[in-house]
């Protein structure tokens, strides 16, 4: 049997651009075996992924490049997320799926480097919209530990676990010949090793100097020219991580006692100040009490005030159970900013990108291992930026799916409209600070808008979507008891004396509520009975505009036995029904009068038409009326009351609380099935022949569908049904008769009936459609939406009395001879039939070795197709309605259950599960989609200036004060530092090669990203062109004078002497 968690129904969210693709309807008359033109192809499918969406899971790594300011997280299982301004993410996957450690923004050049726990590091050219990996370097006899790429440079260090500094040339990726040698660097006369390098940074006033901290409480300033160590800091604990002011003078290291060290660089003896941000200062002077280790911390300068010191970590081990911290020191004062979840990484935002200058930052990137937090530094308590991106689907695991992917173009502008007056309070006023990359030129088509959400807890709940604040004064609730069991020890005096169901007789329950406040009670031996698995809150509920509760439905204990889950579930907007069906049975209610109009098990639904030879069954009849409407207060049910799962009453038992609107939805966790091959093995045969199954006890629904077409067999009229799929292969139907629209509607009953039609199929029942007689979707009717909290009420429920339900369905579909197409697809097979002939037209067998996990019926290229995804990995596509194969292919064996729950198909070739716990995966299986793509994409890389390098001043720049430049090419290059050795580590040139870097960004931005380049590089020429011609004048100029003097003083020698002659 097949068992859902939850489930979801939004009714008629495609009825809009559904009706808009229908056809024209021929004339009356049109038989069933005429041709219907078919005009999908093989050709038009083609299976590729498009974006994921939600929380990087597992996150391990992060980086941020503050000039063309995008962010990228790594993950455990090697995956990449970039995220630059709200709509621009990209997704990217290392292939070896090794953790990644440490990540480098080749800053303002659209370029990454990777580092991964597998001992490789990977070029990513980000100047492409998918971006791709140029190079890879493969070490194979050292670990590495730790990453530094400077400013504005093209060599890469790398630390090691054995001590070590390795340099790559980023531009080739070979390893230079220069290696800094961890015996070198330390103490001649220390014998002991240093342990792994943690930290690699340069001087920011001298690159010709780099720091490097070793985890044993080593620091070393090594001197990249002489080749030596110029001093080295000793600490006797455990460093974690160093940061520089930006000045070079100072620097400060935390340390796993929960201590910082500040340190003046040309005083290595001891450090000049030692801070233990969250220890007990001892009175008598002594050392504080050691703390928790101070995983990370960064030293950021202002021109106007104190700088900050911020850092993770370094609580006090005596705050038991105190969350997560990060703590901002600015001047005297120290905030303590408590987290949800523990800290993985976080990255301060600053105003330049130069080291050596003022850092100005503004704020910090919080990475949480299962949120992203953006924190204020510029505003006073340090508020949080709000987060634009879909990264938390929802607060509780998420274990169903439905995509609509054309839905109506009101749907998203209302939602915004109401999410904006949902906004909390305390939000930064500043814009998110994550700003790079540009839009893509796809498009995303933006209803009825009423929701059921069925809970683990057997309860459903209505929603109404409304744009009005509305408090609720009681929760309405409807309690009921959907319990059947085999009828072995009943006798016929027993079941005799037991009253009748009143479902099947049509009319809604008219009993009156209970005087009690509950209908929960107990038998006098202490079974549970007419226990709801949740409590509703009796006190006046306020509820945010958007979806609002509009009535509960509870399934109760019966006699001992808890009630099972809800295993399918549909809402009708136009009929003002709400269907749900489990392994015992199917209840319709409506809504709008709040009664149940149908309880009844499985079998009695085929009436004396059961095809199985099984035990009948039937409902206990000690049932409480379950039509009346009731107030459970939150003291109904006692504490010992728990929500127990069908598969285990014994351990994990919980109780909800239906807390709204914070929490919409409280339910019990999932809990651990036992062992059974047929649930939990996706290689189980799933055959449903009525040999394997005539003495099944247990048929649940599975599938349910609401349509206006025919219910009986030869009827010449469509008229609103309710379609029952089955896990036994069966279809029925149930005929529905409504009142007439407005005030009737409120007053009579709904006649419902079941029709006696059965349709058969292999494997359990997954999805049924219906077609009108030129093959388009006959779209289920909708209600016309309204605003049921209106300042005036009265008129707009006047309004809506008067206002008819809205059918989209065609005209011509009411027209005396007119013909429809039911579409079954089962875990097996797939049918068409016509109605109300009830005849086979096309069968097809979509797999005999695997079964299908779940199918659609959708619409594409302006045709309709079935498309199925089954356990055996296989996405398949069927025409309709002939049912010819078009599409097959092996796209994702599966693996994991969560995609089987949550795995689903939308129209115009969209599809999409649940990849992981926290992370949506959507992809296409249309060929038009897939040749569009790199169109629809955003950009992540964008031409920006790079900010003008700070000023020296003129008496640094005349004196020498100023930041040191080094020619690391003279220092790394193979003519100074020779070759590396081959056996340490192996290049691999990735698809892009040498050229990719420059080549491979597209359209006019990649064009604009080039013209940029050529002109940097040709201005750069240029002012060294201008400086050499500056000075071969002023050297001409000099020499010209020069000369000039010295002949003039010889000609004015020789006309003296002329003149002398002349005269004797």
């Amino acid at each position: 049997m097949k068992k859902f968690n939850i489930r979801k129904v939004l009714d008629g969210l495609t009825a809009a651009s559904s009706s808009s693709s229908s056809s024209a309807p021929p004339p009356p008359g049109t038989r069933e075996n005429d041709a219907i033109p078919e005009s999908l192809q093989s050709e038009h499918f083609q299976l590729c992924k498009t974006v994921r969406h939600g929380f990087p899971y597992q996150p391990s790594a992060m980086s941020f490049d503050p000039v063309q300011k995008i962010l990228a997280i790594g993950t455990q299982t090697g995956a990449l997320r970039l995220f630059g301004r709200p709509g621009v993410e990209c997704y990217c996957q290392h292939d070896s799926g090794a953790a990644v450690i440490q990540l480098q923004f080749l800053i303002n050049e659209g370029a990454l480097v990777s580092a991964l726990a597998d001992d490789s590091i990977h070029l990513w050219n980000l100047r492409q919209k998918r971006p791709a990996v140029l190079h890879s370097l493969k070490f194979n006899r050292e670990r590495i530990t730790f990453c530094h790429l400077p400013f504005q440079s093209k060599w890469l260090y790398i630390g090691t676990e054995r001590g070590n500094i390795h340099i790559v040339n980023v531009e080739s990726f070979t390893l230079s010949g220069y290696v800094i040698m961890w015996n070198k660097a330390i103490e001649l006369s220390s014998k002991a090793h240093p342990g792994p390098v943690v930290h690699i940074s340069d001087n920011p006033m001298d690159e010709g100097k780099l720091i490097i901290g070793f985890e044993s409480g080593i620091v070393v300033l090594w001197d990249l020219k002489s080749k030596k160590a110029d001093y080295r800091y000793t600490y006797d604990e455990a460093i974690h991580s160093v940061a520089w002011h930006h000045e070079g003078k100072q620097f400060i290291c935390s340390h796993s006692d929960g201590t910082l060290t500040i340190w003046n660089v040309k005083s290595p003896g001891k450090p000049a100040q030692t801070i233990t941000p969250h220890g007990k200062q001892p009175k008598d002077g002594k050392k504080p009490e050691p703390c928790k280790p101070i995983l990370k911390v960064e030293y950021k300068t202002t021109r106007a005030g104190d700088p900050f010191m911020i850092l993770s970590g370094g609580l006090s081990y005596d705050t038991v159970g105190r969350r997560p911290c990060l703590t901002v020191m600015h001047g005297k004062s120290t905030a303590v900013l408590e987290m949800d979840y523990p800290i993985v990484d976080f990255l301060t935002l600053c105003e330049t990108p130069y080291p050596n200058d003022f850092q100005e930052p503004y704020a910090v990137v919080v990475l949480l291992e299962k949120d992203l937090v953006v924190i204020d530094l510029a505003q006073n308590g340090y508020p949080i930026f709000e987060n634009p991106y879909p990264l938390t689907i929802h607060e509780s695991p998420v274990t169903c799916c439905e995509y609509f992917a054309d839905c109506p173009v009101d749907i998203i502008p209302a939602l915004y409209s109401v999410g904006s007056r949902q906004k909390r309070q305390g939000y930064s006023k500043k814009e998110w600070p994550i700003s790079g990359g540009n839009w893509g030129l796809g498009t995303q088509s933006h209803v009825n808008r009423m929701l059921c959400v069925a809970g683990v807890s057997a309860h459903v709940i209505v929603y109404r979507f409304s744009k009005q604040e509305v408090t609720t004064e009681v929760v309405q609730l409807l309690e009921v008891r959907l319990q059947y069991e085999l009828n072995d020890a009943d006798s016929p005096e027993t079941a005799a004396e037991q009253q009748s169901l009143p479902g099947s007789t049509s009319s809604p329950q008219t009993s009156a509520p209970p005087s009690h406040p509950s209908t929960s009670s107990s038998s006098s031996d202490g079974i549970r009975d007419n226990v709801p698995c949740l409590k509703v809150r009796s006190a006046p509920l306020k509820q945010s505009p958007g979806y609002q509760v509009e009535l509960v439905v509870q399934l109760v204990w019966v006699s001992g036995e808890p009630p099972q889950q809800v295993t399918s579930l549909a809402v009708n907007s136009s009929y003002g029904l709400m269907a749900f069906g489990n392994s015992n049975g199917l209840a319709i209610v409506d809504y709008l009068q709040k009664t149940v109009l149908l309880n009844l098990g499985t079998v009695e639904l085929y009436g004396s038409n059961d095809p199985y030879q099984r035990q009948p069954r039937s409902p206990r009849k000690s049932r409480q009326p379950s039509g009346g409407l009731c107030d459970i207060s939150e003291g109904s049910t006692t504490s010992e009351d728990r929500c127990k799962s069908p598969t285990s009453v014994q351990d994990g038992c919980c109780t909800s609380l239906l807390c709204l609107p914070t929490v919409l939805l409280s339910v019990c966790p999932l809990r651990a099935a036992p062992p059974d091959a047929r649930d939990t093995s996706f290689s189980r045969s799933r055959s449903s022949s009525v040999t394997s199954i005539d003495k099944e006890a247990r048929e649940a629904i599975t599938a349910l569908h609401f349509a206006d077409t025919f219910a009986r067999k030869g009827e010449n009229c469509a008229a609103p049904t309710l379609w029952v799929g089955t896990s036994l292969g069966t279809v029925l139907a149930v005929a529905l008769s409504l009142p007439p629209a407005g005030e009737q509607r409120l007053l009579q009953p709904v006649i419902v009936s079941p029709s006696g039609t059965q349709i058969r199929l292999k494997g359990s029942i997954l999805r049924m459609a219906f077609l009108d007689s030129v093959g388009a979707i006959l779209p289920p009717a909708h209600e016309a939406w309204y605003e049921p909290n209106a300042p005036d009420e009265r008129e707009e429920r006047e309004k809506a009395r008067k206002r008819r339900p809205v059918s989209v369905s065609p005209s011509a579909s009411q027209e005396l001879g007119e013909i429809h197409y039911a579409v079954v697809c089962s875990e097996k097979q797939a049918k068409v039939l016509a109605l109300p002939s009830q005849s086979c037209v096309f069968k097809h067998n979509i797999t005999e070795t695997s079964f299908v996990l779940r199918s659609d019926v959708v619409q594409m290229s302006g045709s309709v197709c079935v498309t199925c995804f089954c356990a055996n990995g296989h996405i398949m596509a069927l025409s309709l309605p002939s049912l010819r194969p078009l599409l097959d292919v092996n796209y994702l064996p599966l693996t994991d259950m969560r995609i089987a729950r949550t795995f689903c198909f939308s129209n115009n070739g969209q599809a999409m599960y649940l990849t992981s716990p926290t992370e949506i995966q959507r992809i296409t299986y249309s060929q038009e989609t897939c040749e569009n793509l790199q169109e629809m994409l955003g950009e992540l890389f964008t031409p920006v200036e790079t900010p003008e390098a700070p000023n020296r001043g003129f008496f640094k720049g005349l004196f020498g004060g100023g930041a040191q430049s080094l020619d690391r090419e003279e220092l790394f290059g193979e003519s100074a530092a020779g070759k590396a050795s081959r056996s340490l580590a192996q290049h691999i040139p990735g698809p892009g090669g040498i050229e990719g870097m420059k080549g491979a960004a597209s359209g006019v931005v990649g064009e604009l990203a080039r013209a940029r380049i050529a002109l940097d590089e040709r201005g750069q020429k240029l002012s060294e062109l201008e400086e050499r011609t500056a000075a071969m004048m002023a050297s001409a100029d000099s020499f010209s004078k020069h000369v000039l003097l010295k002949y003039n003083n010889k000609l004015k020698y020789i006309l003296h002497i002329l003149i002398y002659q002349y005269i004797l």
